[in-house]
């Protein structure tokens, strides 16, 4: 989840110019982050039913995440490529968070 995290940071860097609309980069920022806080935030938890709570909501942001990805090429802040690899990578992501749920069910 933090490789993701500092992928995406690397691509909405200063140069981009979706770097002047904060409203954009604040919010795909703030959703890849939450993924890794939330997965953190649960593995804390006294119990699997309440981590389980907080890795759906890291699967949540995943798929955040992933419409922001959508919507950045057509906003021309990312090229088509460069967001479907990133959106590659939030899809991986939260197939893993899906089985790591799966897992604490069985």
């Amino acid at each position: 989840a933090q490789d993701l995290a500092v992928r995406l940071y690397a691509f909405f860097g200063p140069d981009n110019p979706a770097s002047r609309d904060f409203a954009f980069v604040n919010q795909i920022r703030a959703a890849v982050v939450s993924i890794s806080n939330n997965i953190a935030e649960g593995f804390e938890c006294s119990s699997s039913r309440e981590f389980e709570r907080f890795l759906v909501i890291a699967k949540r942001s995943c798929g955040e995440v992933r419409s922001m990805l959508w919507l950045a090429p057509r906003l021309e802040y990312l090229h088509t490529d460069q967001a479907a690899q990133l959106r590659e990578s939030a899809e991986v992501l939260s197939k893993r968070i899906a089985a790591l749920i799966r897992s604490l069910n069985d």
